[in-house]
């Protein structure tokens, strides 16, 4: 028989572990005659009774088990956790807060009996979002689809399910830096789209605000576009390129009908527009130089403290 493993990223979430539990069993039911559930969920440095409950549930159930991380580390190094220690011949990612339906895995899993490698969840709508929230994250796909060779699709979640090879060769890319959205679809194969309406939590709160997500989008335009460069460099080349008009604009001028006196406003308008530019470029350059920087020091992406 077939496995199935379940890779779970947990900050926070003692009042949802159980109930994810309860829903998902429920469809473990269901398939046992065809995929044997095996639960790796991931504490990433909780600050509740999140791994307190993870060691009763693992004490209680065989196939349930537990990483904790030393601290929060964030959620793609608990992907990256999970998918290395999934032993599964199929390997989803769920949210424990119950936003990614349990009952989807069975239209999933018939998905791959079909011949996909991929079988992904995306949201029919936004309903009950952040209307800000729901406008910057239609912005975020619409630019990363411009300006990225890497198609992301609109509304898509983290939960899918993927067969073992699809997985290896997501593991293979051993990048620090990880956008997991990027890498699912970076790595190609067979992909095809479940839809449902958007749900709340179930319970607690999220651990994601605005800001969270902004730097979140930042770094998939960083690692999966080189747009940021090239409009540092288109950009710096227009403005040397018009400077150079203007010398020689400014040198016929006074050969030929001799200079004149002009206001010091709009020449400290022009030099700070310019040297903002500058450090415009100059902080976009920097953020790709930062990534390289933490590649190179080699750091573990995380540190597991404890597992059950």
């Amino acid at each position: 028989m077939k496995r199935l493993s379940l890779v779970v990223p947990c900050y926070n979430e003692e009042a949802t572990i159980r109930t994810f539990l309860s829903a998902t069993q429920l469809v473990e039911k269901k398939m046992e005659k065809e995929l044997a559930f095996d639960y790796i969920f991931i504490n990433d440095g909780s600050k509740d009774q999140t791994l307190d409950v993870l060691r009763d549930v693992a004490s209680q159930f065989d196939n349930v088990h537990y990483l904790s991380f030393s601290r929060n580390f964030g959620k793609e190094a608990a992907l990256l956790a999970g998918l290395e220690v999934a032993t599964g011949d199929l390997i989803t990612v769920m949210d424990v807060d119950l936003q990614d339906p349990p009952e989807l895995l069975v239209e999933m899993y018939q998905k791959i009996q079909e011949g996909y490698d991929v079988v992904g969840t995306r949201r029919a709508d936004r309903k009950g979002e952040p209307p800000i929230r729901s406008f910057f994250a239609r912005s975020f796909y619409f630019l990363i689809n411009k300006i990225s060779d890497t198609e992301m699709v609109d509304g898509a979640r983290d939960f899918r399910l993927m067969t073992r090879q699809v997985v290896d060769s997501i593991l293979s890319l051993s990048e620090v830096n990880r956008f997991s959205k990027g890498l699912f679809s970076w790595v190609g194969f067979k992909v095809t789209y479940v839809s449902y309406e958007n749900r709340e939590r179930v319970a607690g709160e999220t651990s994601w605000n605005f800001w969270s997500l902004f730097k979140y989008s930042l770094d998939g335009f960083i690692n999966f576009s080189e747009a940021p460069l090239n409009f540092s460099m288109w950009t710096g080349t227009l403005f040397f390129l018009t400077s150079i008009l203007g010398i020689v604009f400014v040198v016929i001028r006074k050969l030929t009908i001799g200079g004149s006196v002009t206001g010091w406003a709009s020449l400290v308008s022009i030099i700070l527009f310019i040297g903002g530019l500058q450090l415009l470029s100059l902080g976009i350059i920097g953020k790709y130089i930062a990534k390289i920087f933490l590649e190179t020091k080699k750091r573990p992406v995380y540190i597991i403290k404890e597992k059950g």
